[in-house]
């Protein structure tokens, strides 16, 4: 007795792969449900765009201000003539950031201004929000920051009032000039701090060498000295070290030790703090009696006076910088009421609606049939006319 042998025509559809013919086959069967139903889906979908709530948006864009370079440069020009000496050429600016305008962005986004508009706007009743946390998530949804190649900084804010939406994207900007004037925010500002403290401590350090130098007295010895020539060029030296060291203080506090201006920085204060050495190696009243005495004290003063000099002039420059820097903030366009609404987007839902129903439709229909067996071992011959029939009856024309 032999067993019964089965041909391949009796392989089940699930035993093979579905070649392309296959799946035309099946979609051309439900041809007339898988263009009605999507476009009634669509059809819906866009009336239902009716019953949203409309949405308005409203933009404002601003020049945010420029990290500045020329205070900074002006450290190092202020050596006079000891900058030809050190062989170094201005320095560079003080912007840590590729960006500048990220810093501003950063700033507008922060929760010291969320919480500032929302009690202002009286957003949590707006929002119908219970806590502050949640108020801040959705003005955050509703806001778009950002800024583009040209340094401009766009806001962005979404509202069902178009008249709220312009108020909110404009209390931005003036949150952010309110938080300005609270904070260091530039580098100007945190120069003109640094010098303001640098220069009280210089005016302390010359009066007390001045009356120093005063209690010192005049011996024979003293009067036959003639300090002026002796001291002038240490001073002035030792005075620059100083505005060195300070400057390279300012440097490190905004970037790392591994910056070209800092890296600058440090060469220049090498190759003074060496001339200084140099120079007091070579001083012939070094440790001589009364009149190196005096020589010393007069000297120190000396030193801290221009040193005191120097200190006024950064103190001023970064004032200036400061001053300059707090109105860079430019409004370029305020923002207006909005006219026309930005959502909801019909046309792009109604879209969605008829190629995601399809899709969803498409899939359903290839996975019933797979489960179905409807797919046979045919020839390709024998699939195209299948497909040619079903069309046929599509369109209502008879086979």
């Amino acid at each position: 007795m032999t067993e019964p042998q089965i041909s391949p025509e009796a392989l089940s559809a699930a035993d093979r792969e579905w070649s392309a013919l296959d799946l035309a086959l099946v979609l051309s069967r439900r041809l007339r449900l898988l263009v009605l139903a999507p476009l009634t889906v669509a059809v819906i979908a866009f009336g239902a765009t009716y019953l949203m709530p409309l949405t308005f948006t409203a933009h404002a864009q601003i020049l945010p201000p420029q990290q500045q370079g020329s205070a900074a440069s002006a450290l190092l020009g202020s050596l006079g003539g000891l900058a030809g000496m050190l062989g170094g050429g201005g320095g560079g600016g003080l912007g840590g950031l590729k960006n500048p305008a990220d810093q501003w962005i950063g700033f507008m986004k922060s929760r010291t201004i969320a919480d500032a508009l929302i009690e202002r706007f009286d957003l949590m009743k707006v929002y119908e929000a219970d806590l502050h946390f949640l108020a801040r998530d959705e003005l955050e949804k509703r806001t778009r920051i950002s800024s583009g190649k040209d340094g401009l900084i766009d806001i962005e804010v979404d509202d069902r009032d178009p008249k709220r939406a312009a108020d909110i994207a404009n209390a931005y900007i003036d949150e952010l000039q309110k938080l300005s004037r609270t904070m260091a925010l530039t580098e100007a500002s945190q120069r003109r701090r640094f010098f303001e403290r640098q220069l009280q401590e210089a005016k302390d350090n010359l009066t007390r060498a001045e009356q120093a130098l005063k209690a010192g007295g005049v011996s024979a010895s003293v009067l036959k000295t003639s300090p002026e020539a002796a001291v002038a060029e240490l001073a002035q030296i030792k005075a620059q070290v100083a505005v060195s060291e300070t400057r390279l203080a300012v440097l490190r506090g905004t970037l790392t030790d591994g910056a070209p201006e800092v890296q600058q920085a440090l060469r220049e204060l090498a190759s003074l703090r060496g001339l200084m050495a140099r120079t007091e190696a070579r001083d012939p009243d070094n440790g001589k009696g009364d009149g190196a005495a005096y020589v010393a004290r007069f000297r120190d003063f000396k030193y801290y006076e221009t040193l005191f000099e120097l200190m006024a002039r950064q103190y001023e420059m970064a004032r200036v910088d400061e001053a300059r820097q707090g109105s860079e903030l430019q409004v370029l366009d305020a923002a207006v009421v909005p006219e026309w609404k930005s959502g909801p987007k019909r046309g792009l839902i109604a879209v969605l609606a008829l190629v995601g129903s399809f899709l969803l439709l498409a899939g359903w229909t290839v996975w019933r049939a797979w489960l179905d067996g409807q797919s046979r071992e045919a020839s390709s011959a024998e699939t195209l006319s299948e497909i040619r029939v079903a069309l046929r009856r599509a369109f209502g024309r008879r086979a």
